[in-house]
């Protein structure tokens, strides 16, 4: 995916609400969007280097959109949209040996109570997918979610549904990051949502984790990461 918008550095100060935040701008305080509800408390910290998109649109509050936070070494991408977007790309130029064999794929496909991100289509099989993008490291471990999501263990079990009808069913874990070892469920923090896709593994419905390429320039689906469940 290539990022075409103009980048610059900034200093995070704070986080104003779920959706705003301070940075400062070559020692000038500027009002950010951060496109990101999560809480991202381990990345979030003041003085921490960040890097903005400036998009100039008209009825944008601010033309800054906070896109990554360097940790450490470590470039992450927070931009919530960026995993279906990449995760898409990839399945278009059938860079995902797991699911290279399908025709369509389409996005965005309701099923029962859910809406779930892509649905994948030959003449006889259907693959349905919720993708989550993950953005929580721990000691180069990855983790999802960051805070309680009653959403996502929903969508766990909407493709238990999917996979007790006889369709294929996936959930993808876009970890928007490089340099991982594994990823894991945070049960620490939501362990109903690690009981949800335990159950979920164990009715087979199928589980993978992908770490990305993040550039400022562009980021892409790069290798499969373990996943310890």
């Amino acid at each position: 995916m290539k990022i075409t918008n103009p980048i610059i550095e900034a200093t995070f100060i704070k986080r104003l609400n779920r959706f705003e935040a301070q940075v400062d701008i070559h020692g000038q305080t500027n009002l950010v969007h951060v496109p990101n509800s999560g809480r991202c408390k381990e990345l979030f910290i003041p003085g921490a280097p960040v890097f903005l998109e400036v998009r100039n649109r008209p009825g944008r509050k601010t033309p800054y959109e906070l896109s990554y936070v360097l940790k450490g070494r470590r470039l992450i991408s927070i931009d919530s949209s960026v995993p279906n977007k990449v995760f898409y790309e990839a399945l278009l130029n059938k860079k995902i040996e797991e699911f290279a064999t399908y025709d369509e794929v389409l996005r965005e496909k309701n099923y029962g109570e859910s809406r779930l991100d892509i649905m994948l289509k030959t003449t006889d099989d259907i693959c349905y997918i919720e993708v989550k993008g993950v953005t929580l490291e721990e000691n180069d471990v990855a983790m999802f979610p960051d805070a309680p999501t009653q959403r996502g263990v929903k969508h766990v079990n909407e493709l238990i549904k999917i996979k007790e009808s006889g369709m294929r069913a996936a959930i993808v874990f876009v970890i928007q990051m490089d340099g991982i070892k594994y990823f894991t469920p945070n049960d620490r923090t939501d362990p109903d949502f690690g009981a949800a896709l335990r159950l979920a593994v164990s009715k087979g419905v199928e589980t993978y984790a992908y770490t990305c390429n993040v550039d400022l320039d562009n980021i892409s689906i790069k290798d499969r990461a373990e996943i310890m469940l």
